[in-house]
């Protein structure tokens, strides 16, 4: 039996990535009115109190299923929830983790997304099995592709028809970082 998954505290510069708790679903709900985050995350798309919950409950959950870890990104002075960065093990028996990463709207261009993605990049590289990590980003969102490469990302390649967003078909530019102990 594999051991259960647990969620480390991790410190960044700015950013302290944590798990989520109640007093974070002012974020959740903020996050409902953006038209891409409910699109490509599991963000509900009404800012309904008991769909935000929900997500709230999902985001520990992936903990007890072995989906990965969640972590809300809190601004490391005030504690405030202001994004969520997640490190999915789909295909961890083959040495590939992903990282997926969003932030709230109020709260971008403060450099935030980065800080976030650089410290779980540190902390991933060192779990066990985790030889590669992959993220996705659609070629129009020059924003996200910086924040990859300043975490040491390396742009692959472009994937055709990768993933359906909304009700269509979109390419995605794939990113990876090899561990170094890989």
């Amino acid at each position: 039996m594999t051991a259960p998954l647990v969620l480390p505290t991790l410190v960044g510069d700015a950013v302290r990535l944590r798990a989520f708790t109640p007093a974070d679903l002012p974020l959740v709900r903020e996050a409902t009115t953006d038209p891409l985050i409910p699109l490509i995350t599991s963000v509900p798309a009404s800012g309904d109190d008991d769909a935000c919950r929900a997500y709230l409950t999902r985001q520990a959950d992936r903990l007890t299923t072995g989906a990965g870890y969640a972590f809300a990104v809190a601004e490391r002075v005030t504690d405030l929830a202001v994004g969520h960065v997640f490190v999915g093990l789909r295909d961890v028996d083959l040495g590939r983790a992903t990282v997926g990463y969003w932030i709230g709207r109020p709260y971008r261009g403060r450099g935030l997304a980065g800080d976030a993605l650089r410290t779980v990049v540190r902390w991933a590289v060192t779990v066990r099995g985790i030889d590669r990590l992959e993220l996705y980003v659609e070629p129009w969102n020059v924003a996200s592709a910086r924040t990859a490469t300043s975490a040491g990302f390396v742009r692959e390649g472009l994937l055709r028809s990768w993933e359906k967003v909304g009700d269509e078909r979109r390419d995605m530019d794939m990113y990876a970082l090899v561990s170094p102990q890989a």
